[in-house]
């Protein structure tokens, strides 16, 4: 095994395009899972019981099954019932959906810090449940989750590269294809660790600074 620059450059914007796809399903993804996961926290506190068993049940299940598995479906059995999915489409919802669940449970804590006087002075004003969701609880308990959605963001970040499994064109499978077409895998598996390793330090920074930015929000 022998290092070879002369490889590394014709290739590096092969996996670079890859680095694009990989950065364009986690953000994606990370989108699917913020929104869905407000949903869930949501409807977890819903005072009918069925809706609150369904949540659980649907949050269990993505939780206690492997990513892998849950891409396998969305892309290779969906179509036995007709929905036919891209492979990335496929892979951002499979990605979403699994974070989804994780994400619930940030958000549900974050709901539950929310202090029982803030639900009595938006009853107090009038304010309808909606309003009450957009303009005083969220507003007040999503700052203080910023570190664990950031971790969940930065986990699906290097997760992504299960997307090569379904044969979306991500920086794994660039540099599999790479290997595989010139028999080489040392320059293009090492360049894609490094790729990944530069990327959740500069999603880390990232976070850290917004975590910061939002530290005299938090601490209200």
């Amino acid at each position: 095994m022998s290092w070879d620059w002369n490889f590394v450059w014709p290739y590096l914007p092969v996996l670079l395009r890859g680095t694009l796809v990989t950065v364009e399903a986690t953000l994606a993804g990370t989108a699917i899972a913020f929104a869905v996961g407000i949903l869930f926290a949501i409807a977890g506190q819903a005072e009918n019981r069925a809706i609150r068993i369904a949540i659980r049940f649907t949050v269990q299940f993505l939780r206690g099954t492997p990513l892998l598995v849950q891409l396998y479906v969305i892309f290779f059995l969906l179509p036995d019932i007709g929905i036919v999915l891209p492979a990335f489409l496929a892979g951002v919802i499979g990605l979403g959906l699994h974070y989804a669940c994780y994400m619930s449970e940030v958000f549900r804590a974050g709901i539950l810090s929310v202090g029982k006087g803030q639900w009595d002075a938006a009853m107090a004003t009038n304010l309808g449940r909606s309003q009450t969701w957009i303009h005083i609880i969220l507003p007040q308990a999503i700052p203080k989750m910023i570190p664990a959605l950031g971790n969940y963001a930065v986990g699906m970040l290097k997760e992504a590269a299960l997307l090569s499994a379904i044969s979306v064109h991500e920086l794994m499978s660039r540099a599999l294809a790479t290997g595989n077409e010139t028999y080489r895998y040392t320059e293009p598996l090492t360049m894609a660790g490094v790729i990944f390793l530069i990327m959740t330090i500069a999603a880390t920074l990232l976070l850290k600074r917004l975590e910061k930015a939002l530290g005299p929000v938090a601490a209200r």
